[in-house]
């Protein structure tokens, strides 16, 4: 596999994944990108076009790695979510495209009037629905 890491550490204090390979090269990935980023169907969904912008998740960390095989790892994060099962390859792309990546998402939080930040918990979101755009 020629995206295999030859090292991998969780870096729970910092919030990072933190890759090395047979290059030499070390590469990080935050809690918050791998997150909202997850290869779940809760964030990809189930097909195109299904996917779900994630928000308040700039506090997010990581609290556990498994091992999945020899081909990749899942995640856990503070928020619940485990779902996630990151390849090797995908954690490549994560890394090569990560400028982009993050650009892409700021965009579409900003178009859709959301944030990083979470909301503070005693904060109550509802979805306001117009009957005449259901059709």
């Amino acid at each position: 596999m020629p995206h295999q890491p030859t090292g991998v550490k969780l870096r729970r204090k910092s919030g990072v994944l933190e890759l090395t390979y047979a290059d030499g090269s070390v590469h990080e990935l935050s809690a918050e990108l791998l997150r909202v980023f997850s290869p779940s169907a809760e964030v990809k969904g189930h097909g195109k076009g299904q996917e779900v912008l994630q928000t308040g998740k700039s506090k997010v960390g990581l609290t556990g790695i498994e091992a999945m095989g020899h081909y990749a790892v899942r995640l856990s994060f503070d928020d619940g979510h485990n779902s996630g099962i990151f390849s090797w390859d995908y954690l490549y792309q994560l890394i090569t495209h990560k400028e982009q990546l993050w650009q892409d998402y700021l965009d579409k939080l900003q178009a859709a009037g959301a944030s990083r930040d979470a909301l503070p918990a005693d904060t109550q979101v509802i979805k306001i629905v117009d009957p005449s755009r259901q059709h």
